[in-house]
């Protein structure tokens, strides 16, 4: 018997994910700013066509510094995980999700549109929401 040899590390990703992180409370307020902290992640900025940086790097949120679980949270998360979408396709992923925002998640049905996992992380970018 002889075994293919395998490449890189199985469930792992090959490029380095982009990382948002959330702290403290997340208000419908800061929301906007969270979605233009991830687009300025994923676009490259010196291009004039708005090309997207790094196609095949996945898209995190590290949400276990997040004090509040709320509807204003759930927002959060389902207009990040628009703009991953829109910038190739990209699935956003949670890390350190709280099980009350999984039960959250779970109700209002979007955890099929999420992917949750426990995975741990540091971060290259940092969102607040302040309030």
């Amino acid at each position: 018997m002889s075994f293919g040899r395998r490449t890189g590390l199985p469930d792992v990703e090959p490029m380095t994910p982009n990382l948002l992180v959330g702290t403290g409370r997340v208000t419908r307020a800061a929301v906007p700013g969270l979605c233009a902290e991830l687009e300025t992640l994923l676009y490259d900025p010196g291009d004039p066509d708005g090309a997207v940086r790094d196609p095949d790097a996945g898209v995190d949120c590290d949400v276990g510094g997040v004090v509040h679980v709320d509807l204003a949270l759930v927002e959060a998360i389902a207009r990040l995980g628009l703009v991953a979408r829109r910038a190739g396709g990209r699935r956003l992923r949670l890390r350190n999700v709280p099980p009350e925002l999984q039960s959250l998640l779970d109700l209002v049905g979007l955890a099929d549109v999420v992917d949750v996992g426990c995975g741990t992380g540091t971060g290259a970018g940092t969102a607040e929401g302040g309030g």
